[in-house]
């Protein structure tokens, strides 16, 4: 069976057999050691071998979660300088970048509902030595750090929403019940008609999330797609989309009770800016930072703007272990 590997090559993963799962992990982790940067870490965390990247030593922790499709590369231009404040952690997201891809049948017990993906949060930021972070998300990340913060309140300091998905998108698509089943009982078909229609659109789909497209590199993109279309990728997305539901967050909102700062693109086509809006006001004393001549992905396509706006946020919050 082939898979994506580094650059676009292709490497032979093992077929549907215990023992030939077990060598695929193997392989994974063996791609995770060659692919990692200098500066990459890794810590195994709720089934989940996590790679991460660390700035700065400050007392509080800033924790950055990317959104779909992307990697902790999402964060390469505000890192550093949200660490003169803080230490900084960037991880990718399970079933994204380098972090490990576990899947049911390996034994592994993959774990890719958004609840999962919340536990798992609060349980790295354990694991990272630290008892609090302020969650800072883009898109579907924004979604988990919002859920991590209602499931987790004693883990979370505050929230920085960006172009957060909670009435659209992630938070609220659903499979009915009975397409449910066809498709996790004809995994591999689907599967494969997935993996072919991501691989179809995802340079188109990277693009919009830009304002200003030519500002994307195309030496960017095929980073991104690097990042992602690694191991088994296809199979571990779809995991991750047989456990997609309608999360009720709207609801729950005015359960918040730590300092929310709600970003979004002037421009952004992913979630609209009036959503970001409508988020602002349903959260109780949240602020909204609303960052010009840009779409989806304030924090790479304006990073200036974006660190004013979090320095603001956090000067605002009086957030103590802050300098």
């Amino acid at each position: 069976m082939l898979e994506r590997g580094e650059a676009g090559k292709d490497i032979v993963l093992p077929l549907n057999r215990p023992q030939a799962f077990r060598s695929l992990m193997d392989t994974f982790a063996a791609l995770q050691n060659r692919l990692a940067d200098a500066d990459s870490q890794f810590l195994d965390c709720n089934g989940f071998r996590v790679h991460y990247k660390r700035a700065g030593t400050g007392p509080t922790l800033i924790l950055l979660l990317h959104g779909s499709f992307l990697s902790l590369r999402s964060w390469r231009r505000v890192m550093e300088p949200l660490a003169e404040q803080a230490t900084v952690v960037a991880f990718d997201r399970p079933v994204f970048g380098l972090t490990s891809r576990p899947l049911p049948r390996d034994g592994g017990g993959a774990r890719y509902s958004a609840e999962a993906q919340s536990d798992l949060v609060a349980a790295l930021i354990g694991q990272l030595g630290f008892e609090r972070a302020i969650l800072i998300g883009n898109s579907t990340g924004g979604t988990v750090a919002l859920l991590t913060a209602l499931r987790h309140p004693a883990t979370v300091q505050g929230l920085v929403l960006v172009g957060a998905m909670i009435y659209s998108g992630y938070a609220t698509s659903e499979v009915p019940g009975p397409m449910l089943a066809v498709m996790k009982a004809a995994r591999p078909v689907f599967s494969r008609l997935m993996k072919f229609m991501i691989a179809t659109l995802y340079d188109k789909a990277l693009r919009k999330f830009w304002f200003r497209q030519e500002r994307f590199s195309d030496e960017e993109l095929a980073a991104y797609r690097a990042d992602f279309m690694i191991g088994p990728w296809d199979q571990a997305f779809f995991e991750l989309f047989l456990t997609t539901r309608h999360l009720g967050l709207e609801s729950r909102l005015p359960t918040l009770a730590v300092p929310v700062l709600v970003v979004t693109g002037a421009y952004d086509r992913a979630v609209k800016p009036e959503e970001s809006r409508r988020l602002a006001a349903d959260i109780p004393q949240a602020t909204l930072e609303v960052i010009p001549d840009c779409g989806h992905l304030p924090q790479e396509e304006s990073p200036e703007a974006f660190i004013a706006a979090v320095r603001a946020f956090l000067h605002r919050a009086a957030i103590p272990g802050l300098d």
